[in-house]
């Protein structure tokens, strides 16, 4: 990509305060709106680097997070898109994280030790992050163990979670999204 295509499409998505990296990545100071710009958006158009305020890239039709900025200063939002994955989020994001209504089934993709709140309801990996009472420590934990193997969630990896959290096995856990073994 030139120069000129990005100046472009920044134009096109009303991108101000950007300055154009030797990679050719974008690092904005304030906030960037992709929500709701295109029916068809299916990928983020750009590829940024920082953004120092929020990042939203919600109600369109992405499937793959490339091109997200590796930092945002602010509130991160993916919500209501087609991502099966969290692969090219953010590294670090200085607010909220939310990405709710996609289709993730675990947990790839996050920073290796995300421990802040995430909005991540409407996705099947959503009911795994209730039974933890939605204490984002388990979430490196969950990983760490290979709690969820695509559909299938195993049992005694689950409760090895709860004991290195120090938090109490319930005794029925039944899931809905996945098979319990």
């Amino acid at each position: 990509m030139t120069p000129s295509e990005i100046h472009i499409i920044c134009k096109k998505y009303n991108i101000k305060n950007y300055t154009i990296n030797d990679d050719m990545s974008i690092s904005v100071t304030g906030d960037v709106s992709l929500s709701h710009k295109n029916k068809n958006l299916k990928s983020i158009p750009i590829k940024f680097k920082e953004v120092s305020g929020y990042f939203n890239c919600d109600n369109n039709q992405l499937t793959s997070l490339r091109g997200c900025p590796e930092t945002v200063g602010g509130d991160f939002y993916c919500n209501n898109n087609q991502l099966t994955s969290l692969k090219y989020c953010p590294e670090t994001v200085g607010g909220g994280f939310s990405c709710y209504d996609n289709q993730l089934t675990n947990f790839d993709g996050l920073p290796e030790f995300f421990e802040q709140s995430i909005s991540i309801f409407g996705n099947p990996v959503f009911e795994i992050y209730k039974l933890f009472e939605r204490d984002p420590r388990c979430i490196y934990w969950i990983r760490e163990f290979d709690v969820i193997m695509d559909m299938t969630v195993v049992r005694y990896r689950l409760e090895e979670v709860y004991h290195t959290l120090g938090m109490d096995i319930p005794n029925n856990i039944t899931l809905k999204e996945y098979i319990l073994t």
